[in-house]
C-alpha cells in the first residue's frame, strides 16, 4: 500500500465513502452517476437528478459543458454541443449546483475541463465550488503535475467548508511506478479509468481489468471509483471486490435519449439490485 496516502488524514468525502460502504442496508459497491448540466435543459435537469437520488445514488459528477470534450465519448461530447449551443452558462451550472448541494444530502462532484477553470479563474472557481458545498472537482486534462496549485487551493479553501478533493485519475497505461505517484497525491477517492479511449465504449470486464484494479489498489490507500463504460447490474456486481464506486453516465444518457426521462430513475434503481 502507497505508505504516502496511507498517512494521509481521511478527507471528508473519503470518510462518507467508507462509512456509507459500513452501513447495512447498502451493497458493497456505491453507485455515482455522471450528467451534463444544460442537457436538455437546467429544468429538465433537475428532475432527472430527483430521479437519481431518489433511486439510490450515492455520489453525483456534474458536468459543466465544454466545447471540446476530449475524454468523453459521442454520447456525452453530443450532450456538451448540445447544451452550449441552448445557452448554457457557467453561471447558470453553478447556480444548479448549488441548488442541489442543498436539496440533496449526497456528495456532489464538478467534472469540467481545465479550460474552464482558467475562464473563470482557478483559484476563484475552487473557491466558488468549496463555499458551495461541492465535495470534489474531476478535471481530467490537467495532469497533476500541472495541478499542484490548484490542489493547494483545494485544500486551503476546503478546509473552510465541508473539505473539496481534487480527485485523482488512474489509467491502465500507466506504468506502476506513475500510479504510485499519482495515488500518494489521492484525496477522495481515485477515479480508476476502466480501459484506454473516451467515455461510453463497450468496456470488457476481464482479468485485465482486475489486474489493473490490483495495481491501483496497491498504488493508493484510498477508495476506486470504475468509470468508462459501466453500463448494467451485471457490470456493477463484477466490480465487487475489485472497487468501491461504479461510475455511470452514458449508459443513463443514452436511456434517457432514446427512451425519455422516466427511464432513468428505473435505470438507477435496475443498478442497485
Amino acid at each position: 500500500m502507497n505508505q504516502q496516502s496511507a498517512s494521509n488524514p481521511s478527507s471528508p468525502l473519503e470518510t462518507y465513502i467508507r462509512q456509507r460502504l459500513q452501513q447495512a442496508d447498502r451493497r458493497s459497491v456505491l453507485l455515482m452517476s455522471h450528467w451534463v448540466l444544460g442537457y436538455p435543459s437546467l429544468a429538465a435537469n433537475r428532475e432527472i437528478v430527483d430521479q437519481m437520488v431518489a433511486n439510490g445514488v450515492d455520489l453525483m459528477e456534474l458536468q459543466i459543458p465544454f466545447s471540446e470534450p476530449i475524454a468523453d465519448g459521442p454520447i456525452i461530447a453530443q450532450a456538451n454541443q448540445a447544451a452550449l449551443t441552448a445557452g448554457f452558462r457557467v453561471a447558470d451550472g453553478l447556480a444548479f449546483i448549488e441548488e442541489s448541494v442543498r436539496r440533496h444530502p449526497i456528495p456532489f462532484l464538478v467534472m469540467t475541463y481545465y479550460n474552464i477553470l482558467l475562464a473563470y479563474g482557478v483559484e476563484a472557481f475552487i473557491r466558488e465550488a468549496a463555499r458551495m458545498g461541492v465535495r470534489g472537482l474531476i478535471i481530467p486534462d490537467l495532469p497533476p503535475e500541472e495541478a499542484q496549485q490548484a490542489m493547494a487551493w483545494c485544500r486551503h479553501w476546503g478546509a473552510q467548508a465541508n473539505g473539496l478533493a481534487w480527485i485523482q485519475l488512474l489509467t491502465p497505461t500507466s506504468p506502476d511506478a506513475r500510479l504510485h505517484t499519482i495515488g500518494g497525491l489521492a484525496d477522495g477517492f481515485c477515479y480508476c479509468v476502466a480501459r484506454k479511449g473516451v467515455t461510453g465504449k463497450q468496456t470488457r470486464f476481464d482479468d485485465a481489468l482486475k489486474q489493473f484494479l490490483d495495481r491501483c489498489r496497491q498504488a493508493t490507500a484510498v477508495p476506486l471509483a470504475v468509470g468508462f463504460g459501466v453500463k448494467s447490474a451485471a457490470d456493477v456486481q463484477h466490480l465487487t471486490g475489485m472497487a468501491e464506486i461504479a461510475v455511470v453516465g452514458s449508459a443513463a444518457m443514452e436511456l434517457y435519449q432514446t427512451q425519455g426521462p422516466e427511464t432513468v430513475g428505473r435505470f438507477f434503481a435496475e443498478l442497485r439490485r
